[in-house]
């Protein structure tokens, strides 16, 4: 019989990427239209729940409880998994440079206060969770990740914006293995803890690497500038999401990756995605004309996949 896999936010970033490697693995991919369907309904003979509901920064406090509490009940209700894509926004400042499950949650701002909570609920509640944590997002889309939303949107043009300092080292995910690792995870789901809170290493690259990076697969040369934060203070009562990319401003700040220990444990046979090869897919929808130079022909393939 084949496993079934129920998507919430199946157009989103995270739903589109996860969808292929469960397809792949010939698992049954049902999808989910909010305001029409019925997640109870929808979640009956579910093995797996891959949540990919998130709201606009500005809107956390007032959605995020109600729609993960839902889901959470029908998860119980049917004896689902959720796969659960976590951040690094429960670490605060004092958290050290190597961040691990066992790493304490200490943020004390509002998007991280709500992540805490968020996850807590799932862990003292008994559902059934894969928690993969993974740092900033790299897509094969511009999908309003803070790489094309606010660092490389001017890449055509030769400018590259930073968001911190040039020798801080920072954790990224390409959301194509961090979709190929859940997918390998809940194939192992019945050997994982109830709450299983798994930090996906990804790739921890000073400022000065991606830029270096992003200079060798363009084939251009790159001026770098800081990012206008002041700027971002000024339009944020028309634009209200960017409070959330003020309010974790600090993570750029910090040196931090995520310790792949558990991760290599679990699944010992991955094998990711280069860092070039990762930079060079999320840079190609910002460069429609330049092709990437070096990189394998199947990565630039991933950048034109379409949404489910």
């Amino acid at each position: 019989m084949r496993k079934t896999v129920l998507i919430l936010g199946a157009s989103g970033r995270f739903g589109r990427n996860i969808a292929t490697p469960f397809e792949a693995a010939g698992w049954l991919v049902r999808g989910f239209r909010r305001g029409t369907d019925d997640l109870d309904a929808a979640a009956q003979g579910a093995d797996v729940i891959a949540n990919g509901w998130n709201p606009p920064y500005h809107r956390w406090a007032a959605e995020l409880p109600g729609l993960h509490a839902q889901v959470r009940r029908a998860a119980l209700r049917h004896e689902c998994t959720v796969l659960l894509p976590g951040n690094v926004y429960v670490f605060g400042r004092d958290a050290g440079v190597v961040w691990r499950a066992d790493t304490p949650h200490r943020a004390t701002n509002r998007l991280g206060r709500l992540r805490i909570e968020l996850e807590a609920a799932y862990r003292d509640e008994g559902v059934r969770t894969i928690l993969l944590r993974g740092g900033d997002f790299l897509d094969t889309e511009a999908s309003g990740q803070v790489f094309d939303r606010l660092m490389a949107h001017r890449i055509a043009r030769g400018v590259l914006h930073y968001p911190g300092r040039l020798d801080v080292p920072h954790a990224w995910a390409y959301l194509p293995d961090f979709a190929r690792a859940f997918q390998l995870l809940a194939e192992a789901r019945d050997g994982l803890p109830r709450f299983a809170d798994i930090p996906f290493p990804g790739h921890t690259l000073t400022g000065a690497e991606v830029v270096a990076t992003l200079e060798r697969v363009t084939g251009r040369p790159l001026r770098v500038r800081p990012v206008p934060w002041w700027l971002l203070r000024l339009v944020q009562p028309a634009m209200p999401v960017l409070s959330g990319t003020r309010e974790m401003r600090y993570l750029w700040d910090i040196p931090h990756r995520l310790d792949g220990a558990r991760f290599s444990e679990l699944l010992p046979d991955f094998r990711a995605t280069s860092a070039e090869e990762a930079l060079a897919a999320a840079a190609a929808p910002l460069l429609p004309r330049v092709p990437a130079r070096g990189v394998a022909d199947h990565s630039m393939a991933r950048s034109t996949q379409t949404s489910l």
